[in-house]
């Protein structure tokens, strides 16, 4: 599970682009309780949702032409810079160059060979999300890729990331973790898009977080009833706990989770 003792290359921020912020942030508070409020006048239209008074995710509006409705995973970077030329240099993009955020750190958003968008967070004063591997808040990610070597490729040379087989019953899954950190740093997995329930519908590679739930059905039944959509039906999975992946009413994608992904 994820935890909030960041290291180089673990998950350390996440933020929803959405057409309607005050919609996404009424569907999250009824659904894990998180309360959205702006990051400050001068935020751009920035806010960051809170769980018991502590930051888990941030969100903003996002224009059409920014793409569309998503979740975006950001990593630590001890150099947001040389992590955005590092991406150029594996065959990558930056989309969003690095930028200071007042004071708080030095962000980008880069792209990896297949297109699929997420960032890096150089901390400052801000160190990231202040809640991790825990309910209501993120507790794993994963990759869709076309090309799960390739995409390994890409984030060893970019973030150092040290992948290894996590063999269950009905195949072999790829799980990732912080360069030295061993099976205690695992924080997600690498998946070929052609397992994805919806991955021929949707037609593109995508990062999904998952956030830690008391009780999967009900957190889909409830996702349900605020409107928004199931890509895949609560399941259990032997040795990780009862998942589900969901869609929020706009569109962006995240799952659900009763469990440890580590347990195996």
């Amino acid at each position: 599970m994820l935890t909030t003792r960041f290291v180089d290359g673990a998950p350390n921020w996440i933020d929803v682009g959405t057409p309607d912020i005050e919609g996404a942030a009424a569907f999250y508070r009824a659904l894990f309780g998180w309360e959205f409020a702006s990051a400050g006048p001068d935020a751009g239209g920035y806010g960051l949702f809170r769980l018991a008074g502590r930051i888990v995710a941030g969100g903003a509006r996002t224009a059409p032409e920014q793409g569309p409705p998503a979740w975006t995973v950001y990593f630590r970077s001890p150099d947001a810079d040389a992590t955005a030329q590092a991406a150029r240099q594996a065959r990558g993009s930056v989309p969003v160059p690095p930028t200071d955020v007042r004071g708080q750190g030095r962000m980008a958003v880069l792209a990896d060979q297949s297109g699929v968008p997420f960032g890096i967070w150089q901390p400052a004063l801000r160190g990231g999300i202040e809640a991790a591997g825990e309910v209501g808040a993120l507790c794993w990610v994963e990759l869709y890729t076309p090309d799960v070597a390739r995409a390994a490729a890409f984030h060893h040379s970019v973030l150092g990331w040290e992948t290894s087989a996590v063999t269950f019953p009905d195949g072999v899954y790829t799980s990732v973790n912080p360069a030295g950190t061993g099976e205690e740093g695992r924080f997600g997995g690498l998946v070929p898009q052609a397992d994805d329930p919806a991955g021929a519908e949707s037609g593109r590679p995508h990062w999904l977080p998952y956030f830690g739930v008391d009780d999967t059905d009900t957190a889909v039944a409830r996702a349900v009833e605020l409107g928004g959509g199931v890509r895949m039906p609560a399941t259990s999975v032997a040795g990780v706990g009862r998942l589900a992946r969901l869609e929020d009413p706009y569109g962006a994608r995240f799952a659900v989770l009763k469990g440890d992904p580590r347990e195996t």
